[in-house]
């Protein structure tokens, strides 16, 4: 499975960089990852399970992923709307890190695994999410075009 998602991921970037390099809109486009990827990485190395290079570098890419869909938030936000695909995808992606607070809950009452780390970050990512669920539901499943207010 591990192969199967690298695979996608590169599949996934290189159509990004080739087939639909056409409909980046660089005007728009104004977050400064650096805000997201410095503090993240601040942060691994200062709360981790274990300061060794591959738990420090799990920890950052735990940390990252929690705040990865803010440029896609903050670019919905400044336009004012968004396709309705980029809706659907952004909801998806909402969807399944809500349903991983169910596989924690899972885990802890059948395993006894609990890991603070991912459980606090999956948490803040589902938090950021929670606005665009409630656009999501109030217009896009209404058939209206995601627009937000001014």
């Amino acid at each position: 499975m591990k192969v199967v998602y690298i695979a996608c991921s590169f599949t996934t970037v290189w159509l990004i960089y080739s087939k639909f390099k056409a409909t980046y809109d660089g005007n728009h486009d104004t977050f400064r990852v650096e805000f997201l990827v410095v503090p993240t990485a601040i942060l691994a190395f200062l709360v981790n399970h274990d300061f060794t290079p591959l738990e420090i570098l799990w920890t950052f890419s735990i940390y990252l992923e929690s705040v990865a869909i803010l440029p896609q938030l903050f670019m919905v936000s400044k336009t004012g709307e968004a396709e309705t695909i980029t809706s659907h995808y952004l909801f998806a992606l909402g969807v399944y890190r809500t349903l991983y607070l169910f596989n924690w809950i899972w885990r802890y009452h059948f395993e006894g695994f609990f890991d603070l780390i991912a459980i606090v970050a999956g948490l803040v990512q589902t938090v950021l999410y929670c606005d665009f669920f409630y656009l999501y539901i109030t217009k896009v499943l209404k058939g209206k075009k995601l627009s937000l207010p001014a």
